[in-house]
């Protein structure tokens, strides 16, 4: 990158901007338009555009991030420590479509190759997911897949792995308290992932609150060739097993009938309709709102326009910009639908004692973002421009409720909360942009890592999948990377490529979001 001391300023309006330069400039480095820094101001990190009086709103995407708690000078380093964060915006009064939003024009003629399930969705891979009702059953289970990996998956070379779906949730939870519905359905819809085949095996064991046929009742099951029979289920307090060992045999029977069959499916060519990418940010600095969510956004409105899903989600991360959400909703009922999750998350924070602040983490501060204002103006460039067609609720399946499109997936902002819930929505592709760094990835699903910053991307070579950094330096246009990750989506997706996370195992353990009382 060039020397030169640069900065980005994200609107016109805009009173402050963005160093750019790797390693951050120093007191006294001039920009081109003859200003001068009053201190040291470090890789992406605000630097004052003009004078800004205490009381004043710092403005960055064109909206008031913060309000100065003393005069800023221009050129000095902007940071949160000089920020009041403003207000939350009332869920009061938002703009709400009266008519139809436009679709964006349609973009004909891509195609991946994928697995088609026997309920209409289409897989990017095929696994055999076991399921558990509860933590209880790990340990075994653990063990019974090493012996499944070494033993079995090398005689089925069209089933490309085996993974567990375990959790911490099952048993001493108030099983029937109001919120419990959203953990049951988070893992009953993930049992049911395309990525899954149809195949549903569950280990349980025998006395928890989460039964088998609680959790994967009659006729939740789509089976490929109309089998009759009943759910699969291994208890390991059945009194049939008789010693450790036979637990172990008993999983690897099933797990044996369900691989023969997930081997006998093939790839075929599908339109690119058929994908379900959900988009995610961790590790997020200030330049996740410039380059590598941009980039997303451009890729989403190319997946949009090809018919397939998209699902943002994050909720405290979009929070602050729920006006921009509501205005952009294809119908009121989708407006209606967004403050409903937005208020029910506002409620649910307050009976934490905790507000949306919480969300911003040392390395987000680090980075450059002053507070969850800032960082929710570069979290929701995500969704690109394209018309909010539908809202999910935690845990539920976009296929279930006939939704397509751009959808608001309500989750929180936890990474692996988050991947979860989109794991349920009915996910088969998953981006990731990430500025700190981190080595994030799923089991079920491949995860495609996108560097913010040229730095982290030369670092982490073998960790980042695309380099969203050279939009900053020049060397590509948001244009160019959207385009780029499109493709390499279809490649990945058609099992033509792998990600990082895939060819390392980097694979980040489900964590299911349960906001109902435990016992």
């Amino acid at each position: 990158m060039s020397q030169q001391p640069l900065y980005i300023r994200m609107q016109i309006g805009d009173n402050v901007a963005i160093v750019v330069n790797d390693g951050g400039l120093h007191a006294g480095s001039q920009f081109a338009d003859g200003l001068a820094l009053l201190e040291r101001v470090p890789q992406g990190h605000k630097v004052a555009l003009t004078d800004i009086p205490s009381g004043a709103p710092v403005l960055r995407y064109g909206v008031s991030i913060g309000l100065a708690i003393q005069d800023i000078k221009a050129g000095a380093w902007v940071h949160e420590k000089l920020l009041a964060m403003p207000t939350a915006r009332s869920l009061d009064e938002l703009p709400i479509c009266t008519e139809a939003s436009p679709a964006l024009a349609p973009l004909e003629g891509y195609s991946f190759e994928g697995y088609r399930n026997a309920d209409g969705s289409v897989g990017t891979r095929n696994i055999l997911a076991i399921t558990t009702t509860v933590q209880c059953v790990a340990g075994v289970l653990e063990l019974a897949l090493e012996r499944i990996k070494a033993e079995l998956l090398p005689l089925f070379p069209y089933v490309d792995d085996v993974v567990a779906l375990e959790h911490g949730y099952g048993c001493g939870v108030a099983i029937d308290a109001p919120d419990a519905i959203i953990p049951i359905r988070t893992l009953r819809n993930i049992s049911l992932n395309p990525n899954f085949g149809g195949e549903v095996m569950v280990v349980s064991l025998g006395c928890e609150k989460l039964q088998p046929e609680r959790l994967l009742p009659p006729g939740s099951i789509a089976i490929a060739d109309q089998r009759e029979e009943e759910l699969d289920v291994v208890r390991l307090q059945d009194d049939a097993h008789i010693g450790f060992q036979s637990m172990l045999d008993s999983i690897m029977r099933s797990a044996e009938r369900h691989l023969q069959r997930l081997n006998q499916r093939r790839r075929e060519t599908v339109p690119a309709s058929e994908l379900v990418v959900g988009v995610q940010c961790g590790g997020s600095d200030a330049f996740s709102g410039l380059t590598a969510n941009p980039a997303v956004g451009f890729c989403t409105d190319l997946l949009v326009r090809a018919g397939a899903t998209v699902m943002f989600s994050e909720v405290t991360e979009v929070r602050d910009a729920v006006d921009q959400l509501t205005g952009r909703a294809a119908t009121a009922e989708v407006a209606e639908a967004i403050k409903r999750e937005m208020a029910w998350y506002d409620a649910y924070l307050q009976r934490g004692s905790a507000d949306r602040s919480a969300n911003t983490t040392p390395g987000n501060k680090a980075g450059g973002l002053s507070n969850i204002v800032e960082k929710a103006m570069g979290s929701i460039i995500k969704s690109g421009t394209a018309p909010i067609s539908g809202v999910l609720s935690p845990g539920e399946r976009a296929q279930t409720k006939g939704l397509r499109g751009l959808i608001f997936a309500a989750t929180p902002a936890s990474d692996f909360i988050c991947g979860t819930l989109q794991l349920a929505a009915g996910m088969n592709l998953h981006i990731f942009t990430t500025g700190r760094g981190t080595p994030y990835g799923l089991a079920a699903c491949p995860v495609l890592k996108v560097a913010t910053r040229n730095d982290l991307a030369r670092r982490w070579h073998d960790l980042m999948d695309i380099n969203a950094g050279r939009i900053a330096s020049g060397e590509a246009s948001i244009e160019d990377i959207g385009w780029e990750m499109f493709r390499l989506l279809l490649d990945v997706a058609s099992g033509r490529k792998k990600t990082w996370a895939e060819q390392w195992q980097l694979h980040n353990a489900l964590v299911l979001f349960n906001p109902a009382p435990i016992t």
